[in-house]
């Protein structure tokens, strides 16, 4: 269809992934080189023959990589093949020093999977074309510039050989939006799984094909036709790092593509790189078609069946699941629920506390104080996940009314996460003791005497004079009074 005809149509987004994502491995997939950079490891020193692809040096494949991804495969509910195979993929890249990439090409070892995502309320089935194992390429490093203005652009192939796990979708999206919800569950379920560290630099990287079609030709259901989706011309954005970067990639390049349908101009099928220090897409190449790679079987490397590790390997329960099991076992809501299994680290960290405690207490103290502290300092879980018993004592103060929930969220939570130091040392060193019943009666009746104004407003109706005067018995007992038990007792006393 021309520009100038699409131009008067009303338009639909089509976007399909693929994702690169890193495995945690010890070491790299087709060599015993390690995968774990050394502090202050200098450029091209974590290589090897097999990896630099030396004459002569022959490959041979890692087994973990193979489990992580019939791990993957498992959760994604793939098919697992009965027979996998590796291929050559020939294609010139200076971070590939072979001048091709050990892949797969038309025996994946995962196909026909599926993902289930949820964008504002609406759940949808997003379709995993394949997943299948390769090689990652070396990294180049531009200097002076980004890929298209840089003066200069070094390689280090350290990263090269590291295993991948490339998830290829169908094109089931339908903004910018899906996709980041997209990749924000799929890394969920693979920290979950344990085949995927996303503070890793390099961890999951994305290309994004993205076309536009006439919006008439998109079912009800969401689904379009192969003849619609061959009429339209796509475009593929590489170089994408992160679930932000995706959604900000994707709107730019929606935006581009409709201005030069607009003014009448064919979107050409062309590969793009997303510029993130700009915000823009810029051309690299045009698009390579399936015959330009090449492909052609890896001989060094034999089939593989592995199609019965489906039913060997364990999985670990995954979000989804376990989201529900919180709402049902511990009767917590349904967004302390999606807090709380956040990580896998987190849900961990939530049964163990739970485990001690009322679970409505347990996912307050969790959910909302813990994790809103670790958040505001940049910290994560595991930098805490040690002081479990430190932070169960806490709780433990709160609960046996020992110290006030204010003090235990305000004081002593931060100084436990600001200096290192352990909940009864706080409460002891800030006299955080929790007053008894007869000490907070004296801080109330010199309250009532210090403030006969504040009384007589009482007495006349005025709701805020009453909370002036908590605030003086809280304030006089250094916060060490319970907030509930001030009130009662200045009621009593005014109401005598």
């Amino acid at each position: 269809m021309t520009a100038q005809a699409l131009e008067q149509r009303e338009l639909a987004v089509v976007i399909g992934l693929e994702v690169h994502v890193q495995l945690e491995t010890a070491t790299k997939i087709f060599c015993s080189c390690s995968t774990e950079p050394a502090e202050d490891e200098e450029p091209n020193t974590r290589v090897c023959p097999v990896c630099l692809g030396l004459p002569g040096a022959l490959p041979v494949l890692n087994e973990a990589a193979v489990e992580s991804a019939v791990k993957i495969g498992k959760a994604l509910n793939a098919d697992i093949a009965e027979d996998t195979r590796f291929h050559r993929k020939n294609y010139y890249y200076p971070d590939l020093p072979k001048n091709f990439q050990i892949t797969q090409y038309d025996a994946p070892i995962c196909a026909d999977g599926t993902l289930e995502v949820s964008v504002e309320g609406t759940r949808r089935d997003i379709g995993i074309t394949r997943a299948h194992l390769e090689e990652d390429p070396g990294s180049l490093q531009h200097k002076g510039g980004s890929i298209d203005t840089a003066d200069y652009t070094l390689v280090n192939y350290n990263r090269a050989g590291t295993p991948l796990v490339e998830i290829v979708t169908e094109p089931d999206f339908r903004s910018p939006q899906e996709t980041r919800a997209f990749l924000a569950k799929l890394e969920e379920v693979l920290e979950y799984l344990g085949v995927f560290d996303a503070t890793r630099d390099g961890s999951l990287r994305i290309d994004a094909n993205i076309s536009l079609v006439p919006a008439d030709e998109v079912d009800d259901d969401g689904a379009i036709s192969d003849d619609a989706l061959e009429a339209a011309n796509r475009t593929e954005v590489k170089n994408i790092s992160s679930h932000k970067g995706a959604e900000k990639a994707l709107a730019y390049e929606v935006t581009r593509q409709k201005n030069a349908i607009q003014r009448g101009r064919a979107v050409e099928q062309e590969t793009r790189h997303w510029d993130e220090s700009r915000g823009i897409t810029v051309s690299m190449r045009s698009k390579e078609e399936e015959k330009d790679y090449r492909y052609f079987r890896e001989a060094d490397l034999p089939p593989l069946q592995v199609a019965h590790w489906k039913e060997e390997i364990p999985i670990p329960e995954l979000p989804d699941a376990r989201r529900e099991r919180f709402r049902t076992e511990y009767g917590i809501d349904e967004e302390s629920a999606s807090k709380l299994t956040s990580t896998k680290e987190v849900a961990d960290f939530f049964e163990d506390v739970a485990a001690e405690f009322d679970a409505d207490l347990a996912a307050t103290w969790v959910a909302d104080n813990l994790l809103g502290e670790l958040n505001y300092r940049d910290m994560h879980i595991t930098d805490v996940s040690d002081r479990l018993d430190e932070f169960t004592r806490l709780v433990e103060l709160v609960a046996a009314d020992e110290v006030t929930t204010k003090n235990a969220e305000e004081i002593v939570l931060r100084e436990m996460l600001d200096e290192g130091k352990d909940p009864d040392t706080i409460v002891n060193e800030a006299g955080l003791g929790k007053a008894d019943d007869d000490e907070i009666g004296g801080f109330v009746q010199e309250a009532i005497d210090e403030n006969p104004d504040a009384v007589e407003d009482y007495h006349n109706g005025e709701g805020g004079a009453l909370n002036f005067l908590v605030g003086q018995v809280m304030q006089k007992s250094q916060g060490s009074a319970d907030p509930g038990t001030v009130n009662q007792l200045l009621r009593e006393r005014l109401d005598e």
